[in-house]
């Protein structure tokens, strides 16, 4: 009677019920290769073996013949040769295209888009990303403005209708991959994918190419879009415009167009999340007395009390009068701050009035009278 067979189950190395389909081993698979992949665990051999046993499961399962033999004989029955570490025949099938993504994840992969499918036999290729910047007054990102601005963008090319070919002529199929747009070579015991060197990747090549992109089925074009700035956004926040990047390829999606907003400097006001920040200048004599004045807000001007002896420095609130709210959730506030003017370049008259009220104020003064009597206790 022959030795019982050691090796595990290959439903077990992948962590699956006997049964399973095709798409959840090769979602079972795919996941522990990148987890046990060679190239991501360099030197460790434990890893290289797991990723030898997983590589052989999943072989055997996807192949249907290859599955209906195990299921009936197990390990040792025949076409069953070469377990974890190698393979039957030199197309791998579904596995081939696994290897393909994993190796690229391992490379850092490429854009989602670029990835894409095939369309009319030519890699489908999503168009870039683009960022601009756009410059607004402050009132304008406070209350929101509508903008023009100019971009120059990859655009589908006009004459060829982004074949790349000229009228009457297409596309032929590339030699060198046979129309797959990729190559595959063999590495140790398992198969690498890379995109084709003669096609970039498409699959066909243009044989005949358009005058106007030569045969980029693309071209770069000035462009005028109409940007709406929201009320309330602030320096360094980003719009995105959906699908106003470059243009794609082949029929893939176009980028994306970011807009990175700076706000000009405003003479009076300074911002503060949603309040807006102001300094206001008064005289010493409205100061001490108290007086009504007029102050700039982004709403227009406001009649406001400074009332009697306002120190400066001291801060005043006008509510409702900063900036929208993103969403239009109401307004921020605009904070006051009072800065009482010391006088320069008396008169007599005024140099008279200033010395006489001078002898009289030791008493209006408590906060100077009360600093000094503290210097004289600590420093006598």
């Amino acid at each position: 009677m022959g030795a019982m067979s050691t090796k595990r189950d290959l439903y077990e190395v992948l962590g699956l019920a006997k049964g399973a389909s095709k798409e959840e081993i090769k979602k079972a698979y795919r996941k522990l290769a990148m987890q046990h992949h060679p190239d991501k665990n360099q030197g460790n051999k434990e890893s290289e073996a797991l990723f030898k046993e997983a590589s052989h499961a999943a072989d055997v399962l996807l192949d249907d013949q290859k599955r209906k033999m195990y299921e009936q004989f197990g390990h040792d029955g025949p076409q069953m040769g070469g377990g974890p570490g190698g393979f039957q025949g030199g197309d791998f099938g579904d596995l081939g295209d696994i290897f393909g993504d994993i190796f690229g994840d391992i490379l850092g992969g490429s854009r989602g888009g670029q990835r894409g499918g095939r369309r009319g036999g030519r890699r489908v290729v999503a168009g870039d990303d683009l960022q601009t910047e756009m410059t607004v007054t402050f009132e304008e990102a406070a209350f929101g403005v509508e903008k023009e601005m100019k971009i120059t963008r990859s655009c589908v090319c006009e004459t060829c209708q982004g074949s790349g070919a000229k009228k009457g002529s297409g596309p032929v199929t590339c030699d060198m991959c046979q129309g797959h747009g990729e190559v595959r070579r063999q590495q140790g015991f398992f198969t690498i994918a890379q995109p084709c060197p003669k096609c970039h990747g498409q699959g066909q090549m243009i044989k005949d190419p358009c005058d106007s992109c030569h045969g980029r089925g693309r071209n770069k074009k000035p462009e005028k879009l109409s940007v709406k700035v929201p009320a309330g956004i602030d320096e360094g926040q980003r719009l995105k415009l959906t699908g106003q990047g470059d243009a794609g390829m082949n029929g893939g999606p176009s980028g994306d167009l970011y807009v990175m907003i700076n706000i000009q400097e405003h003479e009076f006001f300074q911002r503060e999340e949603y309040d807006v920040q102001c300094e206001v200048p008064i005289s010493v004599s409205q100061a001490a007395l108290g007086t009504e004045i007029e102050v700039p807000t982004l709403h227009g001007r406001v009649s406001m009390k400074i009332p009697e002896g306002t120190q400066s420095g001291q801060k005043m609130k006008l509510r409702n009068k900063g900036i929208t709210k993103l969403g239009g959730y109401g307004f921020g506030d605009q904070i006051l701050t009072i800065h009482v003017e010391t006088p320069t370049k008396l008169n007599k008259e005024q140099r008279d009035l200033f010395t006489r009220l001078a002898e009289l104020e030791s008493n209006t003064n408590p906060m100077t009278k009360g600093f000094f009597d503290r210097v004289r206790e600590l420093f006598q």
